[in-house]
């Protein structure tokens, strides 16, 4: 007898736009949109994702929604938690989807976000301490009644801020901040990708605030969710925001989960410039955008920008714009973490190898003019300097020495 199908509703913001279903095979997600969003929207519209434009077929959607899930031992214990096989991204997603990256909330049959409004329970330091310290056979600070899910590797967990404390979002009540615990193998690295960000802050490529704090003696950080916003009424409300993986409908898990960098067959810059030249008001504003992201992680020599670390933000119904950088951390200053271009610049896989007139030429390969495109590395470059006193010694002393050495022919 075949199995009855198991389906989701897909709210947007406050609009159930779409169906998910799965038959057979647990892994095997579908989604159709509505009649409501067919009506109120063009065809084509990249409304869930830019991979998911709206029409009026069932079509595959595992991509997008495994996206949604962790990686690793993170994904192996919320499969634990919910008692069901790592593969089955429909048990998972159906179980963890009221709170995730965007402005997506799956609710099963004829629910809606507002009959679930979650809830908050208060932690104090030694309370948040104790949390931090059991990440390992926790990840995410899963309980009972958490619904939430967070993509990536590292150990975290998601915390709402109200009224200067830092509460357990339950029930998926949605999380507006980023916890992650330092890896040990690389002590000090929280705190330089704190400068990082503050930097990256300074040159306007991001908008989010981080703070780092010490459990025990163990350092972590906890970065505001871009995907989180406070209305003036005081409402929190999601703001809707994809990887490019997602948006390419990229299976990331291939190559034994290396898939989301070039060298293993990720997602190129080029990919990443024609979603931007697609689906954006100023295409032109946005490329521009992205070679100074490109020009900000090669300073600071990030190896780890892959395509799970870079975004865009769907800021209305079919169109984008580069979201703020996250998950910036300057790899080049721990010797045993590798020198690779996590996407390749002008076919430069070596990272420390790339020149101004690399970045010049990749741009060029986006239709970007090459002037604009060197003007905006040398600006990019320039306020990053000006900022130089506001570093870390050593995390100044590299940047400083991979900036001029960009400029150079």
């Amino acid at each position: 007898m075949a199995k009855r199908d198991r389906r989701l509703g897909v709210w947007l913001y406050d609009e159930r736009i779409a169906e998910l279903k799965t038959t057979g095979q647990p892994y095997n997600l579908s989604l159709q949109y509505t009649d409501a969003a067919r009506t109120r929207w063009p065809l084509n519209t990249p409304l869930l994702s830019c991979s998911l434009p709206l029409g009026s077929r069932w079509v595959d959607a595992r991509n997008y929604f495994r996206g949604l899930l962790p990686e690793g031992q993170q994904l192996q214990q919320l499969a634990a938690t919910a008692n069901v096989t790592v593969t089955d991204l429909f048990g998972l997603v159906s179980r963890y989807g009221r709170d995730v990256a965007g402005a997506v909330t799956l609710m099963p049959g004829d629910e809606e976000p507002e009959d679930r409004p979650g809830g908050l329970v208060a932690y104090d330091f030694e309370s948040l301490a104790t949390e931090v310290a059991g990440l390992d056979e926790r990840p995410l600070a899963i309980y009972d009644d958490s619904e939430l899910s967070l993509p990536g590797l590292q150990n975290k967990l998601l915390l709402v801020r109200e009224d200067g404390r830092w509460f357990r979002p339950t029930g998926g009540r949605p999380s507006t901040h980023i916890l992650k615990v330092e890896d040990r193998r690389y002590p000090g690295l929280v705190t330089m990708e704190a400068a990082a960000m503050r930097l990256a802050n300074r040159v306007g490529l991001t908008s989010v605030s981080v703070d780092v704090v010490s459990f025990d003696g163990v350092d972590c950080i906890i970065v505001e969710r871009f995907d989180r916003e406070e209305r003036a009424t005081g409402k929190l409300e999601r703001v809707h925001q994809e990887d490019v993986c997602q948006a390419l409908d990229w299976n990331f898990d291939a190559q034994r989960g290396r898939a989301k960098y070039e060298a293993h067959g990720g997602p190129s810059l080029k990919a990443a410039a024609n979603l931007l030249d697609m689906h954006c008001d100023d295409p032109r504003q946005q490329l521009k955008r992205l070679v100074a992201a490109v020009t900000f992680s090669t300073v600071i020599g990030n190896a780890d920008a892959h395509a799970k670390n870079l975004s865009v933000l769907h800021t209305s119904p079919g169109r984008i714009e580069l979201a703020p950088l996250y998950d910036l951390v300057p790899t080049a200053l721990w010797d045993k973490l590798p020198d690779r271009a996590a996407m390749h610049i002008n076919s430069q896989r070596k990272l420390s190898l790339v020149r101004m007139d690399d970045i010049v030429s990749e741009a060029a390969g986006w239709n970007l003019d090459r002037t604009e495109a060197e003007q905006t590395v040398r600006n990019t470059v320039g306020a990053m300097l000006e900022n130089l006193n506001e570093l870390p010694e050593e995390f100044a002393r590299l940047v400083d020495l991979r900036a001029r050495k960009l400029l150079t022919v």
